[in-house]
């Protein structure tokens, strides 16, 4: 948990900055491969190792359903996605590549850039979640840089699952295997529903 602290409200200009300075999401799985190879911490190399081949299954099974395609059609003015990760991180290798392939078949009026939580906490502190620098996390920005929403760090229904599952003895130690078995199942439908939601 963070402590509570009176935080300098980020302007306009700080959110053009950390976007201008992201990463996009070719950059990022760049990185993770560089991260993968040089980590020195076995755990760590054990998740994103992980990550990266969940990353390339939703690369390649994503289907955009009918109501967010219209959606996409009907966008007139740019969006801005900022989007705080770090490669180890289970639930951002199943939503960000969803989060690319709809800004790629935004015809470009949606575009993705990726920062690093721990290289920008201060970024990060502003959009807890329940005090947590729970990621990933979505700002959704406008053409002026203003916030017009955020998304994060899962989808209801999975956190739903994950409150659950760590209520009962019997599952919560197993509560991350039956997340991803979730988000198997589920084929990125519940998150693109948020998604529709955010854009609207």
């Amino acid at each position: 948990m963070i402590e509570n602290k009176l935080l300098t409200p980020l302007t306009n200009s700080d959110y053009k900055n950390y976007f201008k300075n992201g990463v996009s999401y070719e950059g990022y799985k760049t990185n993770l491969s560089v991260d993968l190879a040089t980590n020195t911490d076995e755990e760590k190399v054990g998740f994103i190792s992980l990550n990266q081949s969940r990353m390339k299954r939703v690369d390649k099974t994503f289907q955009i359903t009918e109501e967010l395609a219209r959606l996409l059609q009907n966008i007139k003015d740019k969006v801005y996605w900022l989007m705080i990760s770090e490669h180890w991180c289970g639930d951002a290798s199943q939503n960000i590549p969803s989060f690319n392939k709809i800004a790629e078949l935004s015809a470009g009026k949606i575009e993705l850039r990726i920062v690093y939580r721990d290289e920008n906490t201060e970024l990060m502190d502003q959009h807890l979640t329940n005090s947590t620098r729970s990621i990933p996390k979505l700002i959704q920005l406008d053409e002026a840089y203003n916030v017009t929403g955020v998304w994060g760090s899962r989808p209801v229904e999975a956190q739903e699952l994950i409150i659950k599952l760590k209520s009962n003895p019997l599952t919560a130690d197993t509560y991350v295997n039956e997340l991803h078995l979730w988000y198997a199942r589920n084929k990125q439908i519940a998150l693109q529903g948020e998604i529709v939601n955010l854009l609207k």
